[in-house]
């Protein structure tokens, strides 16, 4: 593998690391209690909880590869809850931070 390769592998763990603390930092900011989440052996990045109830959230830099977005969606599926109620919402980082 050539050094480029290691950089730009690098690079996606990183950004994985950095929008998973931003989207964190966010729901705690939004006044949620926070959590890991665990379903049979497959991991949801965040469980948020508040007064009206949870709310599941996998955190991705992209899901246009239909075999990520279907990882991803995968183990919201497992929840049985299937937040928000309608159905699972995939939603852009940004929009969603600028989303009051």
């Amino acid at each position: 593998m050539h050094l480029f390769e290691h950089l730009l592998l690098l690079f996606d763990y990183l950004s994985i690391h950095i929008l998973e603390n931003i989207v964190y930092l966010e729901l705690l900011r939004r006044g949620y209690k926070v959590y890991v989440g665990k379903v049979d052996d497959l991991e949801v990045d965040f469980v948020a909880e508040n007064r009206n109830g949870l709310k599941y959230y996998q955190v991705a830099l992209s899901v246009r590869d239909e075999k990520i977005l279907e990882r991803e969606l995968k183990l919201l599926r497992k929840t049985g809850d299937y937040y928000p109620y309608d159905g699972i919402t995939k939603i852009n980082v940004i929009d969603w931070l600028l989303k009051k």
